[in-house]
């Protein structure tokens, strides 16, 4: 198991109280010796001149896995933003961050012409930009097979992390707004940033597409190389356990590099650390199965920076950097190819999701009908 989340699941129960704490820090500097921003500035989490460098932060969570007082300085330096965004957003624009928001807030390629009732693959931002070729491909598999339309979006987490709250919200409920509109239940998602972000955000069910090739009996067995945890997907693993069935080989995680170099939106203002960060890895073969994270290694010298899902199509499309924005471009004005009987596809499409609904339904007027009668006995007993 990766030793960050090793430490992160060995923490106590009653360490939670600390998680946005800075006074509980005993300035032991374990996390500034696993931190490139801390050890720059020679600061630790608990240090108050810390929330100064907010967006210096990578928001990677490292030093919550290493901190024995259970802090997690990601989640101190992301309230710091929200904090600073409440008096307004021109700071944003002033250091930088007016190029991301423009591109990121509305998402200026957006591309909702492709859309089916039932479920959706949402690609997210990345993937499409560097391998263009493989998201076409899934798409009108998807399509063809499934009766799976596309919808091509940002996931808001940029903004996020820049400290819009507000924004943020307006733009998810945007989001929903169309799921529900198109009758769409179902987000099939390929990104770990866009898994992590959505699942505790939206009302629909969002799903990897990792598990839906395993339901499907889709995809094939991979020999993968150093692998190269995603920051989002560190504590908890889970897409790296959906990940798992497809390895034809045990993993020998890189645990020396904490981030790609493009977490919390910080390359704009550590642009030095960013690219010492994705050239820390070396140019020695990796995997991964984050899009930013193969494109941005890629961009730092490792040409053989892989992603996981193209290899695990059998696809052997290499992260496309000079690109990456053209490719963006241009899937906004992509369309699915029409294929004879699509409607009948759709409408079975639906008529799964609706008996999922029932069976789901049923499950748990069951559970409680146990509940119920649970207690009826024990007060049975008990008189």
């Amino acid at each position: 198991m990766d030793r960050q989340a090793q430490e992160s699941g060995s923490k106590l129960p009653e360490l939670s109280k600390n998680r946005t704490r800075q006074e509980a820090c005993i300035h032991c500097k374990n996390c500034q010796r696993h931190c490139e921003f801390l050890t720059k500035y020679h600061l630790d989490i608990g240090d108050p001149k810390v929330k100064d460098l907010a967006y210096h932060c990578f928001l990677c969570g490292k030093c919550y896995a290493v901190c024995p007082m259970g802090i997690d300085g990601r989640q101190i330096l992301l309230e710091q933003r929200i904090s600073d965004c409440k008096t307004g957003r021109s700071h944003l624009k002033s250091v930088g961050y007016g190029l991301l928001l423009w591109e990121k807030e509305s998402y200026l390629f957006r591309n909702t012409k492709n859309l089916t009732a039932g479920s959706v693959l949402f690609p997210g931002c990345n993937f499409p930009s560097f391998y263009p070729e493989t998201t076409r491909y899934l798409a009108e598999k998807l399509y063809r097979e499934k009766g799976i339309g596309t919808l091509l979006d940002c996931c808001k987490k940029p903004v996020d992390e820049l400290g819009l709250e507000k924004e943020t919200t307006e733009q998810l409920a945007s989001l929903e707004n169309l799921l529900a509109s198109e009758n769409i239940q179902e987000i099939i998602v390929l990104c770990p940033n866009c898994y992590s972000f959505l699942k505790s955000k939206l009302t629909v069910r969002v799903v990897s597409i990792y598990e839906k090739l395993t339901e499907w009996g889709w995809g094939q067995k991979v020999f993968q190389n150093r692998l190269f945890l995603p920051c989002p997907d560190r504590e908890k693993q889970e897409m790296l356990r959906q990940i798992r069935p497809f390895l034809a080989n045990p993993e020998e995680l890189i645990q020396s590099v904490q981030c790609c170099g493009m977490g919390g939106c910080a390359s704009i203002r550590e642009p030095e650390l960013a690219f010492q960060l994705r050239r820390k890895v070396g140019k020695e073969p990796l995997s991964t199965y984050c899009a930013t994270c193969s494109g941005n290694f890629v961009r730092g010298g490792c040409k053989d920076a892989s992603h996981l899902l193209v290899e695990i199509l059998g696809r052997k499309e290499q992260a496309d950097t000079r690109h990456s924005l053209w490719n963006r471009a241009r899937l906004k004005y992509y369309r699915l190819k029409k294929v004879p009987d699509m409607e009948k596809i759709r409408t079975a499409n639906r008529d799964r999701h609706q008996s999922r609904k029932e069976i789901e339904g049923k499950n748990e007027k069951e559970r409680r009908g146990l509940c119920i009668r649970g207690m009826q006995s024990q007060t049975e007993h008990e008189a």
